[in-house]
């Protein structure tokens, strides 16, 4: 069978792999992208999620924060993103006629929701935490788009040996219990240490902290943004970005094989064909690049494991709150945090633990419509209707099977419904707009149908267990895959996507790097 010969070829088309390619296109490299399915962006896309309803949703991905403002320079991306006032919500499930609203745009309101909920000592100790974070955010996040420092290299970026060892090197409930006193506020600032890791916040393996870090170091301010016109609209730039620059991006093409000598198999059209890379670059994950090598994983590496409930809902309307002192528009424009206590995610964890659903289930909400109503068209935006997307915490992929899919997808939709229902004045259920066919506007997907849809290992968003932005000082960095953290064992393969470190979320970041490494390896190979 006759080969086709690249400089680079791209495994998976979502956004990290469009990043790499536009990259190394511009960089007058030769470059294929293979996407098993017809579209390109993998889980950074926008779609019509309900029949006959005209409203583009971002179905998988939907916040922006780690996508350095360079990449978008460097590549000339017409990308906007909009900056939220409100920061979150948190009705307290012991009282939800009352709730902590925090307010970029009004210092005061703020205190005194804090005031309100009898956490009025933790306003100034939280601005103060945050201005720690911050610290970490402006030393750690420069640093991304460069070749990986060493631990000590980072930790000297710091500056700050107490700030460094509260993250970095101690479980992070120690500083947060330390400085916080208020189960709500707690809790409320734990969620961001456990989106998608099934992990409690004093486990010593620091899974916790690492994905905490990631959610607060985002272009040094740790702020996340709705892209407006959807998640869509960062993939349709890229690919734009990648296919001007040359590179040649074919959809629907099923990779079936990849060698370590640089020899990509793949179905399409029916029929199989072959092409050479002198680099792979893997936007899979690793477990996927394993198995398409047709090496079996290490025993001593566990399969990535999910541990979220995504649901997908269209609203005639807002729904209204039990705290009548707040508006749904604010409740509902930064992330509505719902049964999300401390001692609240302690139990959920221990619930999942056992093989059970967690109820209630910690929740949070965020609404792209508010901030960006061209999501919708014109008619639904005029008649008041809305987005939510809610993301559920401590639902492991454990759960889940071929068997049950079904049953624990509607079990688990309605543990979030549930969960949702107890902090609001209305049942959810009575606001859903129907599709075409009647049914109602709501969709749930369970990590098993993340791993159909997106060949998304275990349903896990990061590919994996998260690793620290930074290289432990005896690990090796001889090569430039090794240096910018996408080394997969194998020296003509690299990984471009969430599974590289400083992989996860809609960065770029694994595409960036990993070009950036075959750049800095093809040179070094036409010097030597």
């Amino acid at each position: 069978m006759e080969k086709t010969l690249y400089d680079t070829v791209i495994v998976g088309g979502g956004h990290n792999g469009l990043t790499a390619a536009a990259y190394l296109a511009r960089a007058g490299k030769s470059v294929a992208v293979l996407e098993r399915d017809d579209h390109f962006g993998g889980a950074a896309v926008s779609a019509a999620a309900f029949k006959g309803v005209d409203a583009r949703l971002s179905r998988y991905s939907y916040l922006v924060s780690l996508l350095p403002q360079r990449i978008i320079q460097e590549l000339n991306l017409d990308i906007a993103l909009a900056r939220r006032r409100y920061s979150s919500y948190t009705p307290d499930p012991e009282k939800p006629e009352k709730g902590l609203l925090i307010d970029g745009g009004d210092s005061h309101a703020s205190r005194e929701s804090f005031e309100n909920v009898g956490a009025g000592a933790d306003f100034d100790a939280l601005e103060g935490f945050y201005a720690d974070t911050g610290k970490l955010a402006q030393a750690l996040f420069p640093t991304v788009c460069e070749p990986l420092p060493s631990r000590s290299e980072a930790r000297a970026l710091v500056a700050d040996d107490k700030l460094w060892n509260s993250f970095i090197e101690n479980p992070l409930d120690q500083v947060i219990t330390e400085r916080l006193t208020h189960d709500l506020v707690r809790g409320m600032v734990s969620t961001d240490a456990l989106i998608g890791t099934f992990t409690s916040l004093d486990d010593p393996s620091l899974d916790a902290n690492r994905c905490f870090l990631y959610h607060v170091i985002g272009n040094g301010t740790g702020l996340w943004d709705i892209p407006l016109g959807g998640m869509g609209s960062v993939s349709r730039e890229l690919e734009r970005a990648a296919r001007e620059a040359g590179a040649v991006l074919l959809p629907s093409a099923e990779v079936t094989a990849i060698s370590d000598d640089g020899e990509v198999r793949f179905r399409r059209d029916g029929s199989e064909h072959v092409f050479q890379g002198r680099r792979i670059l893997a936007n899979v994950s690793p477990w996927v690049l394993q198995d398409l090598l047709g090496v079996p994983s290490p025993q001593e590496v566990a399969r990535p494991e999910g541990a979220q409930i995504k649901v997908n809902l269209l609203l005639k309307r807002l729904p209204k709150l039990r705290d009548a002192t707040v508006t749904p528009e604010a409740a509902f424009g930064g992330t509505f945090h719902i049964n999300e206590r401390y001692q609240q995610l302690a139990d959920a964890h221990r619930a999942a633990t056992d093989g059970q659903i967690p109820s209630p289930l910690p929740c949070e909400i965020y609404c792209h419509s508010l901030t960006d109503p061209s999501i919708l068209s014109g008619e639904l935006a005029a008649a008041g209707a809305h987005t939510l997307t809610v993301f559920g915490l401590h639902t492991p992929d454990r759960l889940v099977t071929e068997e049950n899919n079904h049953v624990m997808r509607a079990k688990l939709q309605a543990a979030v419904l549930e969960s949702l229902n107890s902090v609001l004045a209305e049942p959810i259920e009575d606001l859903l707009l129907t599709d075409a066919d009647g049914n109602p506007c709501v969709e749930a997907k369970t990590t098993l149908d993340l791993e159909h849809a997106l060949n998304m290992s275990g349903g896990n968003i990061f590919h994996g267990k998260l690793q620290w932005p930074f290289l432990e000082d005896d690990e090796p960095r001889a090569s430039p895959a090794e240096r910018w953290g996408v080394a997969t064992g194998y020296p003509n393969i690299f990984l471009c996507g969430a599974g590289a470190r400083r992989g996860g979320g809609v960065s770029g970041l694994g595409g960036h790097n990993a070009a950036m490494a075959v750049l800095e390896d093809l040179q070094d190979e036409t010097v030597s």
